[in-house]
Protein backbone atom coordinates (compact mmCIF):
# COMPACT_ATOMS: atom_id res chain seq x y z
CA UNK A 1 0.00 0.00 0.00
CA UNK A 2 1.45 3.50 -0.83
CA UNK A 3 1.32 5.81 2.45
CA UNK A 4 1.58 9.22 0.34
CA UNK A 5 -1.26 11.24 -1.48
CA UNK A 6 -1.74 9.46 -4.71
CA UNK A 7 -3.00 11.28 -8.14
CA UNK A 8 -4.00 8.84 -10.56
CA UNK A 9 -3.61 10.60 -14.57
CA UNK A 10 -5.47 7.95 -16.79
CA UNK A 11 -5.71 7.71 -20.37
CA UNK A 12 -9.28 7.18 -21.77
CA UNK A 13 -10.03 5.07 -24.85
CA UNK A 14 -8.44 1.58 -24.90
CA UNK A 15 -7.36 2.45 -20.79
CA UNK A 16 -10.64 3.02 -18.54
CA UNK A 17 -12.69 2.74 -21.52
CA UNK A 18 -12.87 -0.46 -24.38
CA UNK A 19 -11.03 -0.36 -27.13
CA UNK A 20 -14.20 -1.16 -29.23
CA UNK A 21 -17.34 -0.61 -27.01
CA UNK A 22 -15.96 2.78 -24.79
CA UNK A 23 -17.57 0.72 -21.94
CA UNK A 24 -15.81 1.01 -18.16
CA UNK A 25 -18.05 -1.13 -16.81
CA UNK A 26 -15.28 -3.52 -15.48
CA UNK A 27 -13.69 -0.75 -13.50
CA UNK A 28 -16.43 0.59 -11.74
CA UNK A 29 -16.06 -1.36 -8.62
CA UNK A 30 -12.08 0.10 -8.24
CA UNK A 31 -13.81 4.08 -9.44
CA UNK A 32 -15.75 3.39 -6.21
CA UNK A 33 -12.87 2.36 -3.91
CA UNK A 34 -10.62 5.25 -5.15
CA UNK A 35 -13.40 7.64 -4.68
CA UNK A 36 -14.05 6.58 -0.89
CA UNK A 37 -10.35 6.71 -0.60
CA UNK A 38 -10.35 10.26 -1.92
CA UNK A 39 -7.80 9.03 -4.09
CA UNK A 40 -8.35 11.58 -6.96
CA UNK A 41 -8.86 10.27 -10.43
CA UNK A 42 -7.97 12.53 -13.86
CA UNK A 43 -8.74 11.73 -17.37
CA UNK A 44 -5.81 12.70 -19.16
CA UNK A 45 -6.68 11.86 -22.38
CA UNK A 46 -7.10 13.07 -26.30
CA UNK A 47 -10.50 13.96 -26.24
CA UNK A 48 -12.15 17.32 -26.03
CA UNK A 49 -13.50 19.58 -23.38
CA UNK A 50 -16.67 19.08 -24.10
CA UNK A 51 -16.03 15.11 -24.31
CA UNK A 52 -15.20 15.40 -20.79
CA UNK A 53 -17.54 17.56 -19.58
CA UNK A 54 -20.29 14.69 -20.48
CA UNK A 55 -17.71 11.54 -19.68
CA UNK A 56 -17.20 12.83 -16.41
CA UNK A 57 -21.03 12.99 -15.41
CA UNK A 58 -21.29 9.17 -16.66
CA UNK A 59 -17.81 8.45 -14.60
CA UNK A 60 -19.07 10.38 -11.72
CA UNK A 61 -16.08 12.22 -11.62
CA UNK A 62 -15.51 15.64 -10.00
CA UNK A 63 -11.88 16.08 -10.48
CA UNK A 64 -9.66 18.00 -12.71
CA UNK A 65 -9.04 16.84 -16.09
CA UNK A 66 -6.35 16.44 -19.30
CA UNK A 67 -7.40 17.44 -22.71
CA UNK A 68 -6.32 16.99 -26.07
CA UNK A 69 -2.90 15.15 -25.39
CA UNK A 70 -2.12 17.93 -22.84
CA UNK A 71 -3.11 20.75 -24.53
CA UNK A 72 -5.05 21.65 -21.45
CA UNK A 73 -5.91 21.35 -17.51
CA UNK A 74 -9.61 22.61 -16.50
CA UNK A 75 -9.76 22.76 -12.76
CA UNK A 76 -13.10 22.64 -10.70
CA UNK A 77 -13.73 25.29 -8.65
CA UNK A 78 -12.44 24.02 -4.40
CA UNK A 79 -10.12 21.46 -5.82
CA UNK A 80 -7.39 23.39 -4.74
CA UNK A 81 -7.06 25.76 -2.17
CA UNK A 82 -6.00 28.70 -3.99
CA UNK A 83 -6.52 29.97 -8.12
CA UNK A 84 -3.79 27.83 -9.53
CA UNK A 85 -0.87 29.62 -10.97
CA UNK A 86 -1.34 30.79 -14.22
CA UNK A 87 -4.85 29.64 -14.96
CA UNK A 88 -7.84 31.75 -16.48
CA UNK A 89 -11.60 30.76 -15.32
CA UNK A 90 -12.86 29.39 -18.65
CA UNK A 91 -16.16 28.02 -19.53
CA UNK A 92 -16.63 27.46 -15.42
CA UNK A 93 -13.26 25.88 -14.64
CA UNK A 94 -9.39 26.99 -13.72
CA UNK A 95 -7.95 26.66 -17.26
CA UNK A 96 -4.51 26.31 -17.54
CA UNK A 97 -3.34 25.85 -21.16
CA UNK A 98 0.24 25.25 -23.21
CA UNK A 99 -0.22 25.18 -26.61
CA UNK A 100 -1.72 27.31 -29.80
CA UNK A 101 -5.21 26.66 -30.69
CA UNK A 102 -6.80 24.90 -33.21
CA UNK A 103 -6.47 27.28 -35.99
CA UNK A 104 -2.87 27.56 -35.95
CA UNK A 105 -2.48 24.08 -36.67
CA UNK A 106 -5.12 23.68 -39.48
CA UNK A 107 -3.39 26.43 -41.07
CA UNK A 108 -0.24 23.90 -41.04
CA UNK A 109 -1.99 21.09 -42.16
CA UNK A 110 -2.81 23.85 -45.45
CA UNK A 111 0.74 24.10 -46.48
CA UNK A 112 1.46 19.70 -46.64
CA UNK A 113 -1.79 19.11 -48.50
CA UNK A 114 -0.16 19.25 -52.13
CA UNK A 115 2.78 17.17 -50.83
CA UNK A 116 0.02 14.93 -49.66
CA UNK A 117 -3.15 15.09 -51.48
CA UNK A 118 -5.31 12.34 -50.86
CA UNK A 119 -3.44 10.26 -48.06
CA UNK A 120 -4.47 12.36 -45.16
CA UNK A 121 -8.32 13.91 -43.89
CA UNK A 122 -8.43 15.27 -40.58
CA UNK A 123 -11.67 16.29 -38.54
CA UNK A 124 -12.41 19.55 -39.78
CA UNK A 125 -12.79 18.53 -42.71
CA UNK A 126 -14.62 15.04 -42.11
CA UNK A 127 -18.71 14.66 -41.83
CA UNK A 128 -20.26 13.76 -38.40
CA UNK A 129 -21.04 10.99 -40.15
CA UNK A 130 -17.44 9.71 -41.51
CA UNK A 131 -15.81 10.46 -38.03
CA UNK A 132 -18.23 7.85 -36.38
CA UNK A 133 -17.59 5.68 -38.84
CA UNK A 134 -13.54 6.45 -38.18
CA UNK A 135 -13.85 6.49 -34.50
CA UNK A 136 -17.26 4.09 -33.86
CA UNK A 137 -19.19 7.01 -32.00
CA UNK A 138 -22.62 8.09 -32.25
CA UNK A 139 -23.11 10.95 -33.88
CA UNK A 140 -23.64 13.17 -30.57
CA UNK A 141 -20.09 11.73 -29.15
CA UNK A 142 -18.99 12.48 -33.17
CA UNK A 143 -20.24 15.90 -32.74
CA UNK A 144 -18.53 16.81 -29.33
CA UNK A 145 -15.29 14.86 -30.53
CA UNK A 146 -15.08 17.55 -33.43
CA UNK A 147 -15.55 20.47 -31.11
CA UNK A 148 -11.88 20.95 -30.45
CA UNK A 149 -9.96 23.91 -28.86
CA UNK A 150 -6.52 23.17 -29.65
CA UNK A 151 -4.86 20.38 -31.70
CA UNK A 152 -6.25 18.44 -34.77
CA UNK A 153 -6.70 14.84 -35.67
CA UNK A 154 -5.69 13.78 -38.77
CA UNK A 155 -7.30 10.43 -40.34
CA UNK A 156 -4.42 8.58 -41.90
CA UNK A 157 -5.22 6.85 -45.42
CA UNK A 158 -1.96 6.33 -47.48
CA UNK A 159 0.57 3.83 -46.85
CA UNK A 160 2.18 3.51 -43.87
CA UNK A 161 5.57 4.63 -45.19
CA UNK A 162 4.67 7.63 -46.60
CA UNK A 163 2.98 8.43 -43.07
CA UNK A 164 6.33 8.70 -41.71
CA UNK A 165 7.09 11.81 -44.43
CA UNK A 166 3.94 12.95 -43.56
CA UNK A 167 4.81 13.26 -39.89
CA UNK A 168 9.02 14.56 -40.84
CA UNK A 169 7.01 17.12 -42.96
CA UNK A 170 4.51 18.39 -39.93
CA UNK A 171 7.31 18.64 -37.43
CA UNK A 172 9.58 20.53 -40.27
CA UNK A 173 6.48 23.02 -39.42
CA UNK A 174 7.00 23.16 -35.74
CA UNK A 175 4.29 20.09 -34.97
CA UNK A 176 5.02 18.25 -32.87
CA UNK A 177 2.58 15.24 -33.52
CA UNK A 178 1.37 12.34 -31.55
CA UNK A 179 -0.01 9.17 -32.38
CA UNK A 180 -2.78 7.69 -30.87
CA UNK A 181 -4.68 4.44 -30.92
CA UNK A 182 -6.69 5.63 -34.39
CA UNK A 183 -5.07 9.30 -35.50
CA UNK A 184 -1.70 11.18 -35.70
CA UNK A 185 -3.10 14.33 -33.35
CA UNK A 186 -1.15 17.74 -34.75
CA UNK A 187 -0.49 19.96 -31.84
CA UNK A 188 1.88 22.23 -30.56
CA UNK A 189 4.86 21.17 -27.71
CA UNK A 190 2.19 19.86 -25.45
CA UNK A 191 1.94 16.35 -23.86
CA UNK A 192 0.53 14.43 -21.76
CA UNK A 193 3.54 13.96 -19.52
CA UNK A 194 4.28 17.88 -18.91
CA UNK A 195 0.68 18.51 -17.96
CA UNK A 196 0.89 15.14 -15.72
CA UNK A 197 3.99 17.33 -14.06
CA UNK A 198 2.29 20.86 -13.62
CA UNK A 199 -0.35 19.14 -11.93
CA UNK A 200 1.66 17.46 -9.61
CA UNK A 201 3.71 20.52 -8.74
CA UNK A 202 0.99 22.48 -7.91
CA UNK A 203 -1.03 20.08 -6.32
CA UNK A 204 2.84 19.98 -4.02
CA UNK A 205 2.76 23.25 -3.92
CA UNK A 206 -0.66 23.90 -2.70
CA UNK A 207 -0.99 21.52 0.05
CA UNK A 208 2.64 21.29 1.08
CA UNK A 209 2.42 17.16 1.00
CA UNK A 210 3.92 14.14 -0.89
CA UNK A 211 2.37 12.89 -3.73
CA UNK A 212 3.05 9.75 -5.74
CA UNK A 213 1.29 9.92 -9.30
CA UNK A 214 0.06 6.73 -11.05
CA UNK A 215 -0.05 7.08 -15.14
CA UNK A 216 -2.33 4.15 -17.32
CA UNK A 217 -2.02 4.57 -20.97
CA UNK A 218 -2.08 1.90 -24.01
CA UNK A 219 -1.11 4.30 -27.16
CA UNK A 220 2.34 6.14 -27.95
CA UNK A 221 0.47 9.26 -27.00
CA UNK A 222 0.69 8.25 -23.33
CA UNK A 223 4.36 7.17 -23.18
CA UNK A 224 5.36 10.92 -22.01
CA UNK A 225 2.73 10.75 -19.38
CA UNK A 226 4.19 7.04 -18.17
CA UNK A 227 7.22 8.23 -17.98
CA UNK A 228 6.76 11.19 -15.87
CA UNK A 229 4.86 9.75 -13.22
CA UNK A 230 6.30 8.09 -10.56
CA UNK A 231 4.50 4.36 -11.50
CA UNK A 232 3.62 3.71 -14.96
CA UNK A 233 1.37 1.20 -16.19
CA UNK A 234 0.73 -0.26 -19.51
CA UNK A 235 -2.66 -1.37 -20.29
CA UNK A 236 -2.33 -4.16 -23.30
CA UNK A 237 -4.82 -3.53 -26.27
CA UNK A 238 -6.18 -5.70 -28.53
CA UNK A 239 -5.26 -3.64 -31.52
CA UNK A 240 -1.45 -2.96 -30.67
CA UNK A 241 1.16 -3.55 -28.34
CA UNK A 242 1.78 -1.87 -25.46
CA UNK A 243 3.65 1.44 -25.40
CA UNK A 244 7.75 0.91 -25.45
CA UNK A 245 9.19 3.53 -22.35
CA UNK A 246 12.76 3.96 -21.23
CA UNK A 247 11.61 3.98 -17.61
CA UNK A 248 12.90 0.72 -15.75
CA UNK A 249 11.59 1.34 -12.72
CA UNK A 250 7.94 0.83 -11.19
CA UNK A 251 6.59 -0.21 -14.68
CA UNK A 252 3.85 -2.72 -14.36
CA UNK A 253 1.68 -4.53 -17.77
CA UNK A 254 -1.74 -5.60 -17.42
CA UNK A 255 -2.26 -8.97 -18.30
CA UNK A 256 -6.43 -8.29 -19.61
CA UNK A 257 -7.14 -5.16 -22.05
CA UNK A 258 -9.04 -1.81 -20.86
CA UNK A 259 -10.84 -1.75 -18.41
CA UNK A 260 -10.36 -4.96 -16.92
CA UNK A 261 -6.38 -4.51 -17.07
CA UNK A 262 -7.08 -1.20 -15.58
CA UNK A 263 -9.06 -2.60 -12.19
CA UNK A 264 -5.87 -5.31 -12.29
CA UNK A 265 -3.19 -3.20 -11.81
CA UNK A 266 -4.84 -0.76 -9.74
CA UNK A 267 -6.36 -2.93 -6.85
CA UNK A 268 -2.38 -4.62 -7.13
CA UNK A 269 -1.29 -1.50 -6.18
CA UNK A 270 -3.39 -0.01 -3.87
CA UNK A 271 -6.02 -2.50 -2.56
CA UNK A 272 -4.25 -5.63 -1.48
Amino acid sequence: MIEQQVIIFTDMDGTLLDHNTYSFEAATPVLEKLHAKQIPVLPTTSKTFVELLALRNTLNLTTPFIVENGAAVYIPHGFFKKKPAGTVWQDGYWCKSFTSNKQYWLKLLEKVKAEFSGEFTHFSEMSIEAICDATGLNEADAARAANRQYGEPVLWLGEASRKEAFIKAVKDRGAHPLEGGRFVHICGDCNKGSALRWVVEEYIRQFETPVTSIALGDGKNDIAMLEAADIAVRITSPSHPPPTIQKQEHVYTSTHHGPEGWAEVLNQLLFQ
